[in-house]
């Protein structure tokens, strides 16, 4: 897979306690400059997997720790989560990640 020129594409992939009942996607933020987008979906399996491409290089430790903490409140399994980013603040991805998961059926607690 060649990678654009300017963005860092970043993988993690957590063990999923409550797998999610399969939705329609999810769809929330828009790409733009300290923003990003966050889709979420059904997937196959009990993890939750998370595709990051991003402007923002070399911050993975601080991805992989905003994703820890919210896999931590949201457990999630068999959900493929996709993120667009354009140098959001950690704050503004916990935010986006809220939203998208307040959209799922039974799974906002």
């Amino acid at each position: 897979m060649s990678i654009p020129a300017g963005l860092e594409i970043l993988d993690f992939s957590f063990p999923g306690q409550r797998i999610a009942d399969t939705f329609a996607p999810v769809l929330v933020g828009v790409v733009g400059s300290g923003n990003l987008e966050v889709m979420l979906e059904s997937a196959a399996g009990d993890d939750c997997t998370v595709r990051i491409e991003t402007s923002a290089r070399g911050f993975e430790p601080i991805w992989r720790a905003v994703l820890a903490d919210f896999h931590e409140r949201h457990p999630l399994g068999g959900i493929r989560i996709s993120i667009n980013d354009m140098g959001a603040t950690p704050a503004v991805v916990g935010l986006r990640l809220g939203q998208a998961v307040a959209e799922l059926p039974g799974a906002s607690s």
